[in-house]
């Protein structure tokens, strides 16, 4: 199966500057994306930033870098120009991976592809994966996901959802966290950059709901392996630190 991993990053980032440039093990987290998305099997790997510094970081591990704008409103818009500038087939399969993924497995970069190709009808394939605790159902950097029993997607929020207005849940089996990983097709990309911000993507700051505002089909299926967390806040760096025993 065919595909191409495009990864998104930025320096200037709202809640952690500079995020993908952090080191983990000797590494900068940009780099421990890479090796994942290269062993996923992927075609080629591209780092698409606006940042020299991450441009110049991603050459010395041997990335490919397309250079982009400034101004795009999401990862999604920025790959967008990438694919675009390096001329990709519109049946071209593209995974977004987020450069502040870096305990994202290539095996569920795999999937999120294989989704999508065995879907002829989806604009979108995505993972979740379950919440097992209060706080992490409350926490809005954790987006939850709500889907049809055919695993569409309904609606994404960095609230609990579903409510529980009759029960309090002790097991939070209700929940799923969605992961920030996605699949277009090279020909839905332009489609998606030529749709406005949506009201409801621009209150979430969810890049995932100008699709959905748009009537867009999202697959959102459970994920074959862990996928860890992101890193977005200094807690998220923090706590990855503890767990791999410091930055060097």
């Amino acid at each position: 199966m065919p595909f191409k991993v495009y990864i998104p990053a930025r320096y200037a980032s709202t809640r952690l500057p500079g995020k993908a440039l952090l080191m983990i093990r000797g590494k900068p987290i940009i780099q421990h994306v890479f090796d994942n998305a290269r062993a996923s099997g992927a075609e080629a790997v591209v780092i698409a930033t606006d940042d020299s510094r991450i441009a110049e970081a991603a050459i010395r591990f041997g990335a490919i870098v397309a250079n982009t704008q400034s101004t795009h409103e999401s990862g999604t818009d920025r790959i967008a120009e990438a694919v675009a500038n390096r001329g990709e087939a519109e049946d071209t399969i593209i995974v977004n991976v987020q450069g502040d993924e870096p305990l994202l497995p290539g095996s569920v970069i795999r999937q999120v592809a294989g989704i999508l190709e065995s879907n002829a009808n989806a604009d979108i394939a995505s993972v979740c994966e379950p919440i097992s605790s209060e706080r992490d159902v409350n926490d809005p950097n954790i987006v939850k996901v709500v889907r049809t029993a055919d695993q569409r997607a309904l609606y994404f929020s960095r609230a609990a959802i579903p409510f529980l207005r009759d029960s309090r849940s002790t097991t939070f089996s209700e929940y799923r966290r969605h992961v920030g990983i996605y699949a277009y097709r090279a020909s839905y990309l332009k489609q998606f950059v030529a749709t406005p911000v949506a009201e409801i993507e621009r209150l979430e700051k969810l890049e995932q709901l100008r699709a959905l505002a748009n009537d867009a089909v999202i697959i959102v299926a459970d994920a074959v392996a862990n996928c860890g967390v992101g890193v977005d806040t200094q807690a998220d760096y923090d706590r990855l630190l503890e767990r791999w025993g410091g930055p060097q």
